[in-house]
């Protein structure tokens, strides 16, 4: 058994900023294939070229999650192309915050298509290539939002326990075809994710608090690579991870 990760081909999706890019060079610079997805392919094509230029192996597919066929067609791409995959990152997401009671119901809307359909079209895409190798990973991302619910947090927690409720049933599922899966919660990580709160209270509560507490997206990198390094028979289920200067 190898803890290498080199060749191992890793779909990524929200791969255009944050912990789906920092991830990608990390595990790019370590030998790993890596095939992105995000909506903004001008920036996903940028990292891909960097990648590729430092000797790396990358690729760019223009996806948007809440579109179940885009996403088939970003993990059919990797197979058709590399011949396997090894890791599916669900790491596309949206944090909006706001209270119930100001009815923001499209942010509801969208936070549930993206942190929860869209990891469920993740795994609808990956799963049937997986049972036939009999071999992959499944890396769903979590939050500290996803053990704790916090006021005007409410959608954006039921998600992320969603999230957490999905993972575990696959965890569940998938023993007889020799899969993985880890659910990884962050805390707050210094992101573009909370630069889409609308809500300017929360917007400001926020922000305030990452200003101060915020980690690197290198951090999630790190976390990823040690569950997917790990010999064949180890399967690291689940990492939840603060900034040490986070109380919450």
């Amino acid at each position: 058994m190898s803890n290498s990760i080199a060749g191992k081909v890793i779909v990524i999706t929200g791969g255009s900023s944050g912990l789906g890019e920092a991830t990608a060079r990390h595990l790019a610079a370590h030998g790993a294939i890596v095939v992105l997805g995000a909506r903004r392919l001008d920036r996903l094509q940028a990292i891909v070229d960097e990648i590729n230029t430092a000797d790396g192996t990358a690729l760019a597919i223009k996806t948007d999650v809440t579109h179940r066929e885009q996403v088939q067609a970003l993990v059919d791409t990797a197979v058709s192309t590399y011949g396997k995959i090894d890791v599916l990152l669900n790491n596309a997401g949206l944090m909006q915050q706001s209270a119930l009671e100001k009815l923001k119901v499209e942010e509801w809307d969208s936070m549930i298509d993206i942190n929860v359909k869209g990891t469920l079209y993740g795994i609808a895409a990956a799963l049937p290539h997986m049972k036939s190798q009999k071999f992959g990973h499944v890396i769903n991302v979590s939050s500290v939002a996803g053990h704790k619910v916090t006021p005007a947090g409410t959608v954006y927690s039921a998600t992320k326990h969603a999230v957490r409720a999905i993972s575990e049933g696959f965890r569940q599922e998938v023993k007889d075809y020799n899969l993985r899966s880890t659910i990884i919660s962050p805390g707050a990580v210094d992101t573009e994710l909370p630069s889409h709160i609308t809500d300017p209270e929360s917007s400001q509560a926020i922000g305030s608090f990452y200003k101060a507490a915020a980690v690197p997206a290198d951090s999630f990198a790190r976390a990823v690579f040690f569950a997917i390094s790990q010999p064949d028979d180890i399967d690291i289920n689940e990492i939840l991870y603060r900034p040490t200067a986070q109380p919450l």
